[in-house]
């Protein structure tokens, strides 16, 4: 038998045994060692706000639209997309993977998961990093994609809205990229870990006001040359388009609910002309899109942990046992203040 964490109401949770099915013969039995909680999109669906609960997605349109049958409903079952596990048994054919291999993915928190073979051959763990933070695959995807979406060049200055952990992320590779980084998050956690890792040069708190006119200060009047926004907050969004310079570009990373509440588009977005691009992991840029796909997002981001590029211990700040789910769960909804990644770990 497995456990997986099933969402039966808002904000309530449980753990459920399911019976494992035997393999077939191109098929790997994964048991997780690590399990990421997002902050974002999965609290969507812990609280109940997500739209899928309350609308259907038309996918061959391409849009929501109201009906009684939604596309995700109570008791959802296997929520979560930041998974490391290890390879404990293989189907009669397979060949590219071996009992003991570690392999990152998405599989939602459960003990145990089934995937093809192709499937864990593409996602082996390097042996040099930590299985802890293969969990940061899918959400090192993210980021990566929202910087190349940002096209940083070198000398710029980029300001990231939301220092959880796609913020602290896209603030490393922005950085990295050569630019001047801007943090800005109304947690004094969050905005002392991205100090600390030297991933931004300058960290505002939005509670003390004029972050825009301050980012003008540190630019010479002219505002960022990038904004990316990465909280999913609407006054956040509206004060990234605030902040950006003439003819700049905000990019939006974040999972917005409900109502647009305090987002003016009537303002500086219409006077200052600004490029507001949606960056989605199920999509690159066009213009990326014969070189760069979602596998090559994925691998790159866990190749630069390998390498050193990105720094991401440091951001997990809760580590608990896969039985205190509701706990973990409890603490990224409730004391955000207090968390940045949280980690559920199967191995205890």
């Amino acid at each position: 038998m497995s456990q997986v964490v099933v969402f039966i109401a808002p904000q309530q949770l449980t753990i459920k045994e399911i019976e494992d099915r035997p393999l077939t013969e191109h098929e790997v039995r994964l048991r997780t060692l690590y399990s990421g909680i997002s902050a974002g999109t999965e609290l969507t669906a812990y609280r109940g706000s997500n739209p899928y609960l309350h609308k259907r997605w038309d996918d061959a349109r391409r849009l929501f639209v109201p009906d009684a049958e939604t596309s995700l409903h109570f008791p959802v079952v296997g929520f979560g997309y930041e998974e490391c596990g290890e390879v404990v048994e293989v189907g009669t054919a397979v060949t590219k993977v071996q009992v003991g291999d570690r392999i990152y993915g998405t599989w939602g928190h459960r003990t145990h998961h089934i995937v093809t073979e192709d499937y864990a051959a593409q996602r082996i763990l390097p042996q040099n990093l930590d299985p802890m933070l293969g969990i940061f695959s899918h959400m090192g995807a993210i980021a990566l994609n929202g910087v190349l979406d940002a096209a940083i060049r070198i000398g710029e200055t980029v300001a990231v809205f939301g220092l959880g952990t796609p913020g602290q992320m896209i603030a490393q590779l922005a950085k990295r990229s050569g630019a001047q980084v801007i943090g800005v998050d109304p947690i004094d956690l969050r905005r002392d870990v991205a100090c600390r890792l030297g991933a931004v040069d300058e960290a505002l708190s939005p509670s003390d006001g004029a972050v825009a006119e301050r980012i003008r200060d540190l630019t010479d009047g002219r505002g960022a040359d990038v904004c990316i926004e990465a909280s999913g907050a609407y006054a956040a969004l509206h004060e990234a388009i605030r902040s950006a310079a003439y003819s700049a570009k905000v990019v939006t990373l974040g999972f917005f609910q409900g109502e647009g509440a305090g987002l003016r588009l009537g303002e500086e977005f219409h006077h200052n002309r600004i490029n507001l691009v949606c960056s989605q992991i199920y999509g690159v840029n066009p213009e990326l899109s014969y070189r760069w796909n979602r596998e090559r997002l994925v691998q790159t981001a866990m190749q630069l942990q390998a390498q050193g590029v990105l720094n991401l211990r440091p951001i997990i700040t809760h580590v608990l046992p896969f039985t205190d789910a509701a706990e973990a769960f409890r603490l990224c909804d409730l004391e955000p203040h207090k968390t940045i990644q949280v980690v559920l770990d199967f191995t205890v």
